[in-house]
Parts: structure tokens; sequence; C-alpha cells
């Protein structure tokens, strides 16, 4: 008896250092989690919209087209893009068709690829690709690595954000010097310095101030291809 109590003694004690050891990295997590939505650009509201968006339009791209396309949907500010490959143009039209019917998409930039599937191979290198832009542009100290998102298709590197002029142009140019990429295809929305300067959080408050979406031009996305 004076066994059991002493072995059920030494159970509680190492559960509960071991739950002291697994804390501090649950909230680590959560830590990190938080800083990165804080940095985004769009509003919490509007990165909740966009996950809803990308879960409504894949489901309805499988229930309409099937496993015959490979079609990946990206939505950014409620723009949407579309990167991967459908076997003809019909099924290309059927897919942007589909897309600019779901619930608060304002926009479709159309990407898609008239070719065969791509290889397992290809997809795990161009993810391969992501991982290293992504990761260059935190490494950078001139831009803020988390006002972009990243998708590569085929080793086309398309970049989504809210961004001035300055921040585009100075992070194209990192993320051309890659390993693996072979053009960069820019979906953005440019805004001002000033506008910049109202989105970025300070240093009093860290909170990333409310703002609406900013376009370009007649409020669709600004779009250019440049090769490496």
């Amino acid at each position: 008896m004076k066994k059991l109590l002493l072995t059920t003694l030494a159970a509680s004690l190492m559960a509960t250092s071991l739950a002291g050891c697994v804390a501090p990295l649950l909230m680590g997590g959560a830590f990190a989690g938080g800083i990165l939505a804080a940095t985004d650009r769009r509003t919490s509201g509007a990165q909740v919209e966009d996950q809803g968006i990308e879960l409504r339009a894949a489901s309805r791209l499988s229930d309409a087209l099937g496993e015959r396309v490979h079609i990946n949907v990206t939505s950014y500010n409620r723009q949407v893009l579309m990167t991967g490959e459908v076997p003809n143009e019909k099924d290309k039209a059927t897919a942007e068709q589909i897309i600019a019917k779901v619930d608060n998409v304002k926009s479709v930039v159309n990407e898609l690829g008239v070719l065969g599937n791509t290889s397992l191979s290809a997809r795990s290198s161009d993810t391969l690709v992501t991982s290293r832009v992504k990761a260059a542009l935190l490494d950078d100290k001139e831009v803020y690595g988390n006002a972009f998102k990243i998708v590569t298709e085929r080793g086309v590197v398309y970049m989504m954000g809210r961004v001035t002029k300055r921040e585009a142009d100075y992070a194209t140019t990192v993320v051309r010097g890659q390993s693996g990429v072979q053009k960069v295809v820019r979906v953005l929305e440019t805004i001002s310095e000033e506008e910049l300067k109202q989105l970025l959080p300070t240093p009093e408050s860290k909170v990333e101030p409310k703002s609406s979406p900013v376009m370009s031009g007649s409020g669709q996305p600004v779009i250019s291809n440049s090769s490496k």
C-alpha cells in the first residue's frame, strides 16, 4: 500500500511538471498567432470573410467540376485569385463564373492554366518555393513580410496584399531573387504612404486601426506580371 501511494504521488508530481512545461508553449503559440493577425492589413472581419469565401468556393467547384480539375482559391480582401489547371477553356470559364457568384466576392483574377494537372512533386516544389519566399520577406528588415500573401503555381509566384508602390517594388526584387521562382505576378491593392502610416500599429497602442479597403483606379486590383 505504501509503495502504491508513493507511485501515485510521483505520477501526480510528474503530471504537474509537464503541465507547467506545456502551458508556456500554448501561450507562445497563441501569442505568435495574435501578432500575425494584428499585423495583417485587412480588418478582422475581412479576414474571416476571406476564409468563408475560400471554403464556399472550394465546395462549389468540387460539386460542379469534380476531380478533373486542380484549382486553388485564394481570397484577400474579397479579391479572389484562381490558380491551378483545368482541361479546357470551358471549364476555365465555368470556374470563374462559379467563383463570381460566391457571396461577398468583389473581383476574380483567373490565372488557371489550360493543361493537365501538375504532379505531386511539382506541387511539393511550389510549396517549397512559397515557404522560401515567405521566409525571405519576413527576414528582410526593409519590408513588412506579413503584409503579403504568397501563392506559387508551376514556379509562378503570385503576390497579394495592401501595400504601397515602394513596398511592392522592393518586395518584388526580394521574391525574384529566391531559388525556384520563374515569374512574379502582382495582384495588389495600392495604398499611399499616408494610408500605410494609418494602418501600422503605434508603439503606444499596438492596435491596428480599422479602415475601409482601398482599391486603385476603378476599384479593381492592380495586376502586373514580372518575369524573373
